[in-house]
């Protein structure tokens, strides 16, 4: 299974440049980037904006774990919520509980059904272009998607959709991007 850790915690005293702000919207379609907010979460899982946008999305910089995200404004609150908890020391099934609980009891809203995440990764270890999208408690039947793992061909520049985490309230789409410039190079 791919797991994605979200919040990796930024020094405050951290360095941005012009171009390390152009490079967090580089996993955005190109027609959203220059209208993005970039921003990063510091020790405490506190927000600090390096660039207020227009749109409707946001990016963060590349982490030490060496991806570049970004996501809809539209679960901007349990992104920060998940910061927060991820500061406290929490992740894995902790953290989801968490972030059910938080739902469950109208802390957060649920995560809106078809909702982007944006992933880039530059190294050819990992999928470097990766899109995943939000379908809460969907049911790979229900929709049509299978569920094994396409990473390895994703690796290799040929990865198909698929379906992870059905039945919870993370499950989600994992649509690698092949054949762009921040795309795995094919090799067979």
């Amino acid at each position: 299974m791919i797991t994605f850790s979200l919040f990796i915690p930024v020094s405050a005293n951290a360095q941005f440049s012009n171009e390390d702000i152009q490079r967090a919207t580089l996993p955005l379609p190109e027609e959203l980037r220059a209208d993005a907010t970039v921003f990063f979460y510091d020790e405490s899982g506190e927000r600090v904006v390096l660039r207020t946008g227009t749109n409707h999305v946001e990016c963060q910089p590349k982490h030490v774990d060496g991806y570049t995200r970004c996501s809809s404004t539209s679960s901007s609150e349990r992104t920060d919520f998940t910061a927060r908890m991820t500061a406290q020391g929490m992740s894995g099934e902790e953290l989801q509980a968490a972030l059910d609980e938080a739902e469950m009891n109208g802390l957060l809203p649920p995560q809106e059904i078809g909702s982007i995440r944006y992933y880039r990764y530059e190294e050819n270890d990992r999928i470097n272009l990766l899109w995943v999208v939000a379908l809460p408690y969907a049911l790979s039947e229900d929709i049509g998607m299978p569920t094994a793992s396409q990473r390895e061909n994703a690796i290799a520049g040929i990865g198909l959709p698929w379906m992870m985490l059905e039945g919870t309230s993370d499950a989600h789409l994992m649509i690698p991007i092949n054949a762009t410039e921040f795309s795995n190079p094919i090799s067979h």
